[in-house]
């Protein structure tokens, strides 16, 4: 048996080992004498406390040879590991030192070293163990070991890791560039033109994109024609030329001077809907957008004064598919163009043309009556027109006579709105033409024919069953028989908007039938008649029994104007009648006791009223409260309103302050009125009347 080492056991305490007190317990192990060090072996010993790296003690391995045979330690067995280590806690061996290279450097075995029994051992002392990495203090469970850099055990089985699959990360890509072009163009749809137009100084890519024909097919500038500049409009249009069908530049006097410099006549080729209105272009380029698109459909070159006869020729002969045309205003074209236009453009539906010279020519109003394709005609302002050309379009020339009726046997007329306003030619015998003759007849404008009476309309309306827009403005010679007339009608109950202003001869008597027998009326205007306040109650009754009927059919929703009334400068509309319309129009009735329902109900429709200009603000008021669903607001109003008007009318009464004063003001403002009227010279021309010069003195004012 060797000789007991001290090499055997290495102890890391603080302080030296002292002999075992008579009071701590005495192991059962066999003490051991420890012999003097001496030589070689101190200076080891020395070494290894310096190098804190002693050797593992009490693991059960078996004792390491040394190079030598001897048995003695050289310098080349001294351990000198790093204290450092990046695992806090793992087990050591006895060939991590950096010097041993590879080689134990313990110079003991397992059989003579001591155990937890030998005096040589405390229990208070700390055990550094070895590890590859440096000393640890205390040994550490194996969920603690090192971990290899997939997350296993380094000595776990390589065969036996979970197969891990590497996520591939996806390119990066440019989303907008990458999408398809049509999705792009889709979703530049979506812009106004003024967004696209602020979109295409992104970049390069953008203003070729914002500039694609695709997204200007229906290029439409009446909302922003005042807004947009020449350059971007001249860019548009250049640059979708080809792919524009619809091109309207109502109002673009901005191109003025670009229509020959840029070429834009020539750009667009494939137009359908053209229009021109009031543009100011020459006739060049006219005649150039006419040549080029023999597509057109429709086509208003409105108030243009390069627009001749040449033009229509041109249009005659290169758009035979040409179904609308305005050339209203246009004053270089007269009937003479329209005829080649009537010839080479069958399907012409649609004839715009106020303000025309050359409506007398029975010879072309004849051609009109063969064709028989107007569903539209406006003549309004047409003086040339009269009773001849008119019975020349209606009833033909040399028509076959009826024996029993007397009226000439021809097919009807296929117009469906007539505008003849301001034709001062017409009178009862034109008018008396077209009855029997426009079954089809929706609009008749008569306004301002100042030449018919009740003759020429009581004859024509019984023979328009579907009329719906019916204009008397301006027509001193009709009365309440033309109302009474259209009462007993067929279109009364398909009526919608009727104008009878400044008909001064209409009354209550007239329109009371008519808000009785029209359940369909949406405006009415009567503005100068001798209407009263009963039309006004007449008119809002009207209102409650169609919201009767709708809420029963959709219920409950918010308000809307359902009747349009204009009743201004009316002498026997008075404020009471203005209450009704107001009081109506924001009724709730209360269910009935014997009713199921127990909620009320709201108006549906409304009507909006224009009345005396004193009054119109609290109208206008109380109306928008009711839009918008405040009943108890428009009625405080209403209330506040008739307070208001009722102490004005106690003010001006018998006995009441200021009353001799408004009196005296008012027969002198009478007095004023009979002298213009009577006075003779009047103060047009200086002198004031007989009447008024006898009651002033001769120091009187000439002028007042």
């Amino acid at each position: 048996m060797e000789p007991l080492s001290i090499d055997s056991v290495v102890v890391d305490t603080p302080i030296d080992i002292t002999p075992i007190r008579p009071n701590t317990p005495r192991s059962e192990a066999i003490p051991i004498e420890r012999p003097k060090i001496k030589g070689r072996q101190r200076l080891l010993q020395g070494l290894q406390r310096m190098s804190s790296s002693p050797s593992l003690a009490g693991m059960g391995r078996t004792r390491s040879s040394s190079l030598r045979s001897g048995g003695k330690a050289s310098m080349s067995c001294v351990s000198l590991s790093s204290s450092g280590s990046s695992y806090g806690h793992s087990y050591g061996t006895s060939y991590s030192s950096e010097m041993s290279a590879g080689y134990s450097t313990a110079p003991t075995s397992v059989a003579n070293s001591p155990g937890p029994g030998s005096p040589l051992f405390d229990e208070k002392a700390r055990l550094r163990m070895i590890a590859p990495d440096g000393p640890t203090s205390v040994p550490l469970p194996s969920e603690f070991r090192p971990l290899s850099r997939d997350g296993l055990e380094s000595d776990s089985d390589y065969f036996s890791r979970p197969v891990r699959k590497r996520i591939q990360r996806r390119e990066n890509f440019n989303f907008w560039a990458d999408m398809p072009t049509e999705i792009r163009m889709h979703i530049l749809r979506y812009l106004k033109p003024k967004e696209i137009v602020r979109c295409s100084a992104v970049s390069k890519s953008w203003h070729a994109m914002c500039f694609d024909g695709q997204l200007w097919s229906d290029l439409d500038t009446s909302e922003y024609y005042r807004d947009i500049t020449a350059f971007a409009l001249v860019n548009i249009i250049t640059s979708a030329g080809p792919f524009v069908r619809d091109l309207n530049l109502r109002g673009c006097v901005q191109l003025r001077d670009h229509w020959g410099k840029d070429r834009l006549a020539g750009a667009c080729r494939n137009l359908e809907n053209f229009s021109l209105e009031g543009c100011r272009i020459d006739r060049t380029s006219i005649h150039c957008f006419l040549l080029q698109n023999n597509r057109l459909v429709h086509v208003n070159l409105s108030g243009l004064a390069g627009a001749t006869n040449a033009a229509m020729k041109i249009l005659a002969s290169h758009c035979p598919r040409v179904e609308h045309l305005n050339i209203s205003w246009c004053n270089n074209i007269d009937t003479r163009g329209l005829r080649k236009v009537v010839e080479g453009c069958p399907k012409l539906r649609d004839l715009r043309a106020g303000e025309v010279r050359g409506w007398d020519d029975v010879d072309f109003m004849f051609e009109l009556f063969k064709r028989n394709t107007l569903e539209r005609l406006v003549l309004m302002n047409c003086d040339s027109l009269n009773d001849d050309s008119l019975a020349a379009l209606i009833e033909g020339v040399d028509s076959e006579v009826d024996v029993l009726t007397d009226r000439p046997i021809v097919p009807p007329r296929r117009l469906k709105h007539l505008d003849i306003t301001r034709c001062r030619g017409i009178s009862d015998t034109g008018v008396k033409t077209l009855a029997n003759n426009v079954p089809y007849l929706e609009g008749l404008q008569l306004s301002k024919c100042h030449a018919l009476t009740d003759s020429a309309l009581t004859s024509l309306l019984p023979t328009c069953p579907v009329l719906t827009h019916l204009d008397l403005e301006e027509l001193d010679g009709l009365t309440n028989e033309t109302l009474k007339t259209l009462t007993i009608s067929p279109c009364a109950t398909h009526l919608r908007h009727l104008c009878i202003s400044y008909c001064e001869n209409m009354g209550d008597s007239g329109m009371l039938p008519v808000l009785k027998a029209s359940p369909s009326l949406t405006s009415l205007d009567m503005d100068n008649t001798r209407i009263s306040d009963l039309v006004l109650a007449e008119a809002a009754a009207s209102i409650r029994t169609r919201n009767r009927t709708a809420r029963a059919l959709s219920g409950s929703e918010r308000p809307h104007i359902g009747l349009k009334i204009v009743a201004y400068d009316c002498a026997n509309v008075t404020w009471t009648g203005v209450r009704e319309v107001l009081s109506r129009n924001a009724e709730i009735s209360r269910p009935s006791p014997k009713s199921a329902s127990t909620t009320p109900t709201y108006p549906r429709e409304i009507i909006g009223l224009k009345c005396f200009y004193n009054w119109q603000p609290t109208v206008e008021e109380h109306t928008k409260r009711v839009l918008r669903g405040d009943f108890a607001a428009a009625a405080r109003l209403e209330r506040k309103w008739v307070d208001w008007m009722m102490l004005n009318e106690e003010a001006g009464r018998e006995g009441t302050p200021g009353r001799r004063r408004r009196l005296r003001r008012a027969r002198e403002a009478q007095l004023l009125h009979a002298d213009e009227e009577e006075g003779g010279a009047g103060v047009a021309t200086g002198g004031i009347g007989r009447r008024r010069r006898a009651r002033s003195g001769p120091g009187g004012c000439i002028v007042m």
